[in-house]
């Protein structure tokens, strides 16, 4: 199909939204291209509509399995990363950016399949009510209903941050490098916010803090005892879906991931992902395009 690339990269940004998970995401886009090849109509006027609709409702079935799987998970579940990933030119910048942000990933995954749905489409990609009533199957004035339980929900839980330059987000992880390598904890107290939190996903495979810790001092000591086990690791500065971080390297091969998000010139969450089932994709060296 002509344009399948460039609607496949819509299509997998709807769809990591919805599901969290990039392997998913993958799996959800491949499906809607075979049914597109199968099933779609002969005089199909806007095949984007479509196969986000097509994408979108096999999300909605996958959302009721990814539940089930992830209540049952080991410790805390944290979306998978995406390294060099920008997407922010498929639609407005603000809504798009905000959607991908681990904080709201978080807070989408305690809602309902169809609020999810009605929140993504609507909020992050602007699909009107009459189109979204197709994909869960209310109607439009029910999705309205939806996707405002949602947006209410996000906003408590996840409320917006102020946008953060390029240059004040290096500024900030090279001062995060720096004192992690000299272990100057007092630099590294300085340099979080004092309500910052951490979450830790090891999937149970290996070692992680099984809820989020928050408060500066507590994440240092924790910031600790990681510099500790992972002694000799290297940090890489990445570009990530939903702002920066790094890479962890050890040994020539990569032991996870952070996400970091800056507030007032200080590091106000940290995101570490260490689940090896989570990290298969990432090469060593990862930090190109950051």
């Amino acid at each position: 199909m002509d344009g399948w690339q460039e609607h496949r990269r819509y299509l997998f940004a709807v769809a990591y939204r919805l599901l969290g998970s990039a392997s998913d995401a993958e799996d959800a886009v491949q499906e809607a291209y075979l049914r597109l090849r199968r099933a779609a109509p002969t005089d199909l006027a806007n095949p984007r509509a479509w196969l986000t609709t097509v994408t979108s409702r096999i999300c909605l079935d996958m959302l009721g399995s990814a539940r089930a799987r992830r209540e049952a998970y080991v410790g805390t579940w944290l979306p998978e990363p995406l390294a060099g990933y920008d997407d922010t030119d498929l639609g407005d910048t603000v809504a798009l950016r905000e959607s991908v942000r681990t904080a709201v990933l978080l807070v989408l995954e305690t809602l309902s399949p169809a609020e999810r749905v009605a929140f993504v489409l609507h909020d992050a990609f602007g699909m009107d009510f009459e189109r979204l009533a197709v994909v869960v199957d209310r109607t439009p004035a029910a999705c309205r209903q939806l996707a405002s339980r949602a947006r209410r929900r996000v906003r408590e839980e996840a409320p917006p941050r102020k946008p953060v330059s390029t240059e004040e987000y290096r500024r900030v992880l090279a001062a995060f490098t720096a004192a992690s390598a000299d272990g100057d904890l007092a630099e590294l107290v300085h340099l979080l916010d004092p309500r910052i939190v951490l979450r830790s996903d090891g999937g149970g495979a290996v070692p992680a803090a099984r809820k989020p810790v928050y408060g500066h001092e507590r994440v240092v000591t924790l910031l600790s005892w990681l510099a500790r086990r992972y002694a000799g690791v290297r940090l890489e500065p990445v570009l990530l879906a939903g702002g920066h971080g790094f890479v962890l390297e050890l040994d020539g091969a990569v032991c996870g991931v952070i996400g970091v998000e800056v507030a007032d010139g200080r590091i106000a969450e940290l995101n570490l992902v260490v689940n090896p089932a989570k990290l298969g994709p990432w090469p060593p060296s990862s930090a190109a395009g950051s």
